[in-house]
């Protein structure tokens, strides 16, 4: 085991390496003599060696600094595209792949880069190895990196961090060189305002120093540059300039790892199915793969489908978009996986019209992220689904977009307040209002791209849109991505399709698990005597009831059901509720109910059922105010139901009519039927013996009819 230390007081740690990443790729280059020019700084794929040698004013300030403590101002002109000083554009910027001779180097060599471009660096994670105490990983950051904590006691100097995205990380080798293994070089915040020297008087405790005075240089070893005619890209921070938008971005060996996984895949599941998009010249450019239990999943699951680009978009090494599903146990299910050349309207349509193809599936409700090529390719091959962006996504960029503001701290309370705090329409737009306002930023270009899409992600304006618990509508709900703990941004491809394998193995290890806990029912599980709970309790999934339950339970912190207007069958009620507010005060809340006497539908303004498939506490209260005591049918959704598989099976027709030439329609057909046995038989073992017992006669009744036809 490791030890990991932290530099500071972050918010969120950083667990930006892994300790399974004890190996380093081979070096595809090695053998060669390629030379490529990235930026200003020239790169060598062979060993030799390069001095990246300090500018006269770097050495006069490491000078000056020595021996006293001194804050300069920066009064030189900066680019406004780079923000780097306009006399020091020469200076290399960090990129992935350089190495150094040791720690020292590399800090030193951040350190410098950062004075020059007009910022501080800080050390916001080291790891060491727990017996030797050697340290072989660490992350460099902008001083303005992340955020206090609110109950910092030692806050005298005034907030300066801006969650600012600027860093490196980066790993001791086999070598015993230090690597760079990812790179972020924007800020969210105005550089070059104020440098500080990292230096106390009579040179006692000082941090280290742009350069030495008997050292002016580092050396700068080989950066893993791949050669542009194989189609190779070292790495997200270079793909851009050297990769052909049009083509799949692989390392070396990726292709042929890719094709040995589908035929593999192809031998153990006979129905799993791939498709490559390849150009004229027969260069990959899109991949696209589901496996038979995906294939399962989006007929039972296909209504509500999140489409994460997160890899893609967040620049990961693996261009990766999932297509996710909801469970009947509220878990995530994967539906379809795709490898894109880019986040394009061509390479988007293509994986969504094989995906459609293939799944025959038309969603219900989309939710993706706020990408304009996603969204043009979404409404060409699903123009009747309901297509709203995930507000995850977008409270995640609030400190990146917002951060570099002087009143971060008071806009991202008022947007927060604007988004979860708000039931009204009238009332969202007021918040909003007040925000932009009050803090000054009625100009910010991405805070009005955001209130112009408002109607696809604000949940004031989703109320009609059924979700199945994937859209957020609380604070503190996050949707993560279904790769979450498998991969980071450097993980290969290689790696990925044996993590793809565990991950999706896990999910069905749960989903399996889930089903058969939820046979088995446990008066213990009721907290309360209402009849709600005892209705749902012996229909729902263990997972759905326990979210149900909680609803239940809540029903006793509305004191006050009141009617407010009565219009023949349709009285809207007023429900009282006490709620946790700031600083974790209590405050009373009120919602609006609209009851229909005459056939028993109820809706409340928070809109619970179509953002999580389940009534609310309101809801509730108000069918017990006027003496129901079991819930209407068409609020108990059949998705959640413990033999959804087994009636969605009877219902789509698996015993029906059979094309006597369509081959694909008999195994997919057969997987169902096959499914639903081993799904029952894992409850118990009685129940697995008998399903064992009928499998065997079932295949030596199939091997039968072969011995006749001989």
């Amino acid at each position: 085991m490791e030890r990991s230390d932290s530099g500071d007081g972050d918010v969120e740690a950083s667990t930006y390496l892994q300790t399974d990443e004890t190996h380093e790729r081979d070096d595809p280059m090695s053998d060669g003599g390629c030379t490529l020019r990235i930026g200003d700084a020239l790169v060598s794929s062979g060993e030799h060696e390069i001095d990246i040698g300090f500018t006269q004013n770097e050495q006069r300030k490491s000078e000056e600094g020595e021996g006293e403590e001194e804050e300069e101002e920066s009064t030189g002109e900066f680019d406004e595209q780079t923000g780097l000083p306009l006399e020091s554009k020469d200076f290399d910027a960090p990129a992935v792949g350089m190495e150094f001779e040791s720690y020292d180097d590399a800090y030193n060599y951040y350190n410098c880069y950062a004075t020059e471009v007009g910022f501080r660096v800080r050390v916001k994670n080291s790891w060491f190895k727990r017996r030797s105490k050697e340290k072989y990983g660490a992350v460099l950051c902008c001083s303005s990196q992340g955020f206090k904590r609110i109950n910092d006691v030692n806050r005298v100097r005034k907030e300066t961090r801006t969650g600012c995205p600027a860093m490196i990380r980066m790993r001791q080798v086999d070598s015993k060189r230090w690597r760079v293994l990812e790179v972020t070089l924007d800020h969210n915040h105005l550089l070059g305002c104020k440098i500080y020297k990292s230096v106390k008087r009579n040179g006692t405790g000082t941090k280290r120093k742009c350069a030495d005075s008997d050292a002016k240089t580092l050396k700068l070893y080989r950066a893993r540059v791949m050669d542009t005619e194989s189609n190779v890209v070292p790495s997200s921070t270079l793909k851009q300039q050297f990769q052909n938008p049009d083509l799949l971005s692989l390392r070396r060996g990726d292709s042929a790892a890719i094709y040995h996984y589908f035929c593999r895949m192809q031998l153990t599941n006979p129905n799993f199915f791939y498709l490559m998009d390849v150009n004229d010249e027969g260069q990959l450019r899109n991949v696209f793969w589901a496996d038979a239990f995906s294939r399962v999943s989006c007929s039972y699951f296909g209504d509500v489908v999140f489409i994460d680009n997160t890899y893609i978009s967040g620049k990961f090494e693996i261009p990766l978009v999932t297509f996710v599903g909801v469970n009947h146990h509220g878990q995530t299910t994967m539906l379809g996986c795709g490898l894109l050349a880019g986040e394009t309207i061509e390479s988007y349509h293509w994986l969504l019209k094989v995906w459609l193809g293939l799944m025959k599936c038309s969603p219900q409700t989309i939710v993706t992220d706020r990408c304009k090529p996603l969204e043009a390719a979404v409404s060409q091959v699903f123009p009747r689904s309901h297509h709203r962006f995930s507000l995850t996504h977008i409270m995640r960029k609030l400190p990146e977009k917002l951060g570099g503001l002087h009143s971060y701290d008071g806009v991202r309370k008022a947007f927060t307040k604007a988004v979860y705090e708000t039931l009204k329409v009238v009332e969202f737009e007021a918040a909003w209002g007040f925000m932009v306002h009050s803090f000054g930023v009625i100009d910010n270009e991405w805070l009005r791209s955001l209130y112009e899409d408002r109607t696809r992600w604000a949940p004031v304006y989703l109320k009609d849109t059924f979700f199945a618990g994937i859209a957020n509508a609380r604070p503190g709900e996050t949707l993560n991505p279904f790769f979450e703990r498998y991969i980071h941004k450097q993980t290969p491809l290689k790696e990925f399709l044996d993590k793809y394998e565990l991950a999706l193995q896990k999910k069905h290890r749960e989903e399996t698990l889930g089903d058969a806990e939820s046979l088995a029912l446990n008066t213990a599980e009721l907290k309360t005597k209402c009849s709600f709970e005892t209705q749902l309790w012996r229909i729902y999934t263990r997972d759905m009831f326990k979210k149900f339950q909680v609803e239940v339970e809540e029903m006793y912190s509305c004191f006050s059901t009141t009617q407010l207007h009565v219009d023949g069958p349709f009285v809207i009620f007023l429900v009282k509720e006490r709620v946790q507010g700031e600083s974790n005060r209590r405050e009373i809340r009120d919602f609006e109910v609209l009851y229909n006497r005459s056939v028993g539908e109820v809706r409340c303004i928070c809109s619970c059922f179509n953002f999580y498939g389940y009534l609310c506490r309101h809801a509730l209260c108000v069918l017990n105010f006027n003496g129901v005591e079991e819930i209407p049918l068409q609020y108990i959704l059949r998705r959640w139901r413990k033999d959804f598989k087994r009636v969605q099976a009877a219902d789509n027709g698996v015993t029906g009519f059979v094309d006597g030439t369509d081959r694909v329609q008999w195994f997919d057909q057969l997987y169902k039927s096959a499914l639903q046995v081993v799904e029952e038989g894992a409850v118990s073992l009685d129940h697995y013996k008998v399903a064992m017992q009928l499998l065997q006669e079932s295949l030596e009744r199939v091997h039968s009819v072969e011995d006749k036809q001989e």
